[in-house]
């Protein structure tokens, strides 16, 4: 066996299900969850639709590349999004089945298991970060997220024994589960750092259409700004992944893409064509569909701004807790309840059946810390009203512990 799968953690929703193993939840209460971040708004109808009018491709094998017209949907959505100059259908994008096997293949793709490598990962984190680094043969490094920072992570902390083997950087803004967005100070930092030390940026980006004020800046469009686009390598040693899950209401779907360096690309689709990545018929026009309108997306976003609106002061009366950049997560400091994240979302689910994740799950002990202890993270995917009950018991149980 692969002895590399033995370091593997369980994932953040296993080690919840065995804090609640032994725990019965108030049955006067339905049960709530914001654990999980599982959009739970409608699919729009007319992805369905063309889901569904497309039926007749399941008779034929799928291209590694995808069609066409879902190239050419990905890169007009991402020009029109970011401003960007006009992108290579053929080079510069490729489908993939939702970001996160992306993001763990695209690491087989970049990292050299022969080479001692080092992939940073920010802290807390999405945990495909940590597995694939660790399947790919190579050493994960982490980077705490600073509140003061706006959760932001201090890479000058990085020393340069590490920079030397890092082969790969991953990035999440809007961060899972902070909401913080990188300036384009930071990018440009991160850009410089990619140059100097010849390491692979993956910007993680799957929460980029969720927000309340400002479109977060994209990793694509600050490398355009900063004239890396138009260099005789475009967006040098770049790729950025992207998902419909969020943006669209359809994480069954499992449709995302990858975009950015085309000598990166030309590997990755090269890997994927060995590990059969191939995205579905049906689900590529249903994709282009997807990506070719802003209306839903519009009306989706209105939803979970009306949303935090509403929530979030309910929930800064009982916690340190603040509304992100963007996203859909409420990343809240549970310290002045007096009980850790694990002991908070055990009571809260035995007591009032709202389900939160503890933030120690989604981070590790790193130089001296874990940036996860004593936070939780709040998923507001459901309906408003579902949400707004959620909160006010959690309201509750938090005044009752200060009785």
């Amino acid at each position: 066996m692969n002895p590399h799968l033995d370091k593997l953690q369980s994932y953040p929703f296993e080690k919840l299900r065995q804090l609640f193993a032994q725990v019965t939840p108030n049955a006067a209460y339905k049960h709530i969850s914001l654990g999980m971040g599982e959009p739970k708004h409608p699919t729009p109808p007319f992805i369905q639709q063309a889901l569904a009018d497309n039926l007749d491709g399941l008779a034929s094998y799928p291209l590694t590349v995808g069609n066409e017209a879902l190239r050419k949907a990905i890169c007009g959505w991402l020009e029109r999004r970011y401003d960007l100059p006009a992108l290579n259908p053929a080079t510069q994008v490729l489908p993939v089945n939702g970001s996160r096997e992306a993001l763990f293949a695209l690491t087989q793709t970049v990292v050299d298991p022969a080479a001692n490598a080092i992939v940073v990962s920010p802290n807390p984190f999405y945990q495909i970060y940590e597995g694939a680094a660790y399947l790919a043969g190579a050493e994960p490094y982490f980077v705490n997220s600073d509140p003061a920072r706006n959760f932001g992570c201090d890479y000058d902390s990085i020393p340069e024994a590490v920079w030397q083997r890092t082969q790969l950087l991953f990035v999440c803004s809007p961060g899972n589960p902070t909401g913080a967005v990188l300036s384009l100070t930071e990018w440009e930092h991160l850009f410089a750092l990619s140059e100097r030390y010849n390491f692979v940026i993956a910007a993680d980006e799957c929460y980029s259409e969720i927000y309340f004020d400002e479109p977060p800046l994209g990793a694509l469009q600050a490398a355009h700004i900063l004239g890396l686009s138009t260099v005789e390598r475009p967006y040098a040693r770049l790729v950025v992944f992207s998902s419909l899950s969020k943006r669209s209401n359809v994480p069954g779907m499992r449709s995302g893409f990858v975009a950015g360096d085309a000598d990166v690309l030309k590997k990755f689709l090269l890997y994927r064509t060995y590990h059969g990545g191939a995205m579905s018929p049906p689900v590529q026009a249903a994709s282009s569909a997807a990506w070719n309108d802003e209306t839903h997306v519009e009306e989706n976003r209105a939803q979970y701004r009306a949303k935090f609106n509403a929530i979030t002061p309910l929930m800064q009366e009982v916690m340190d807790v603040a509304l992100p950049d963007a996203g859909f997560y409420l990343w809240a400091d549970v310290s002045r309840t007096g009980l850790s994240d694990t002991e908070f979302a055990q009571r809260l689910y035995a007591e009032y059946n709202v389900t939160v994740l503890p933030g120690s799950y989604l981070a590790r002990d790193a130089h001296g810390i874990s940036p996860g202890r004593n936070r939780i993270r709040m998923a507001l995917v459901a309906e408003t009203e579902e949400g707004l009950e959620a909160a006010q018991r959690i309201v509750q149980f938090c005044k009752n512990l200060s009785k």
